[in-house]
């Protein structure tokens, strides 16, 4: 297994920096923080084709810096896990690819289905008001936190175990998974699927021009002139428009917007073979896509600061339902989803486990695993409106709450492992 990137421990470093801020600052002046958050770059401007209101006047709306960090910059955050994801798929070696791939991909729905059920099960339990306002947060506790999960996995299992790359390979599928539920089951306003074509007609395009047909020019031609020139003067600009424009139709198309950099990814000349996720060795290649992501890097990791910053501030008077909720279905149903489908996948179905790997050794994944935070979080900004209540209780702040704290998973994991005989193998 080749060694994971540094980008994972400064993503997680930021990551917790930001939260941290935020929980402190949220905590001691909560009304100052909310007015960071919401505060205006741009005031009464238009985003897309106008929108109007009852009495047909054009609704105008600001330029917040919340809505810049999550709906525009974390286009590049999912840019670079869609990234990891693609190449896992298609690549030679990809770590997505064939009967090696089946044992996690099982386990990674079992991974979702549990924390679901146990979510909307005990919502049920507590009642029709309770579900009734918590229902639409399902997906919060489906998410798991690829980095921290990789960082406390190697804690748990030493940076040897093969239940450390089992478990990289259940958070990427989990967080791919996470990918398509934001976009089917949390659309950012009123659909308009008709604009998903300016999407997928920038992405033809690029792929068209800037691709596909360099190559095809090139065919014969050992130093291959048109595609080094596309590489070497174009660069990444033809794509960074097409992600824009893709961007835009995702917005108009009332799909998150965060997500509109995914089609224009797969355009992206890439390596010939995977050395795995976030593998460190992926530096030393020359493909276009890594290029991208090498420069993303960096500016990404302070993305994900504000990012932690300006969704992690959450008041502990919001501690509620929700966050139990939450809570459970990441620390009881993750767990226990991930041991009863793996064992499925492993045994009945005869797919078998990663030599070195015990069944109990799926329950510890799982309680790695259940770390949601960063998606987590995502998802319950979007699920729930700003003023979503369970009584005096803020909704989406408890849910939220609930998130931050699945941390508390890292010390289960430990426990977990000790008290099952994980045998830590550092090569």
């Amino acid at each position: 297994m080749y060694r994971v990137w540094n980008f994972v421990t400064n993503y997680s470093l930021l990551l917790i920096i930001g939260a941290l801020i935020a929980l402190v600052w949220a905590n001691i002046n909560p009304d100052g923080y909310h007015h960071f958050v919401e505060f205006e770059l741009i005031h009464d401007f238009i985003i897309g084709h106008a929108h109007y209101n009852e009495a047909g006047q054009v609704e105008y709306r600001s330029l917040t810096l919340h809505y810049l960090v999550n709906d525009v910059l974390m286009a590049f955050f999912f840019a670079i896990a869609a990234k990891e994801v693609w190449e896992a798929i298609i690549l030679e070696n990809g770590s997505l690819r064939g009967k090696k791939a089946a044992t996690p991909l099982v386990a990674t729905a079992g991974g979702m289905f549990g924390p679901i059920a146990v979510y909307l099960g005990l919502a049920m339990f507590l009642g029709s008001d309770t579900y009734d306002a918590v229902a639409r947060g399902w997906a919060i506790p489906t998410a798991t936190d690829i980095a921290f999960s990789y960082l406390v996995g190697r804690l748990v299992f030493g940076a040897g175990h093969p239940a450390v790359r089992f478990l990289l390979l259940l958070a990427i599928a989990d967080d791919a998974a996470g990918l398509i539920i934001l976009a089917i089951f949390y659309p950012s306003g009123e659909l308009a699927p008709e604009w998903l074509m300016l999407s997928v007609g920038a992405a033809v395009a690029v792929y068209f021009l800037a691709n596909w047909l360099p190559r095809r020019l090139d065919r014969g031609k050992q130093a291959r002139p048109n595609s080094t020139w596309a590489r070497n003067t174009l660069s990444f600009w033809p794509y960074l428009i097409a992600g824009a424009l893709s961007w835009y139709g995702f917005q108009e198309a009332g799909i998150h917007p965060a997500l509109g950099l995914l089609p224009i990814v797969p355009t992206i000349p890439h390596a010939d073979r995977a050395f795995g996720i976030f593998s460190e060795a992926e530096q030393y290649l020359s493909d276009l896509l890594n290029h991208i992501e090498h420069i993303l890097k960096h500016p990404v990791e302070v993305v994900l600061f504000f990012f932690g910053l300006l969704n992690a501030g959450v008041e502990f008077s919001s501690i509620g339902s929700p966050t139990w909720l939450v809570l459970a279905g990441l620390l009881v149903g993750k767990p226990f989803g991930v041991l009863l489908f793996g064992w499925i996948a492993a045994k009945p179905l005869g797919l078998g486990l990663p030599k070195g790997m015990r069944i109990i050794d799926l329950f510890v994944i799982g309680c790695v695993a259940a770390i949601g935070f960063t998606v987590s979080l995502f998802i319950a900004s979007v699920a729930f409106t700003g003023d979503a209540m369970l009584g005096d209780i803020p909704v989406k702040d408890a849910a939220k709450m609930g998130a931050l704290f699945s941390f508390a998973a890292a010390i289960i994991a430990i426990v977990a492992g000790k008290v099952t005989g994980v045998v830590k193998q550092e090569n």
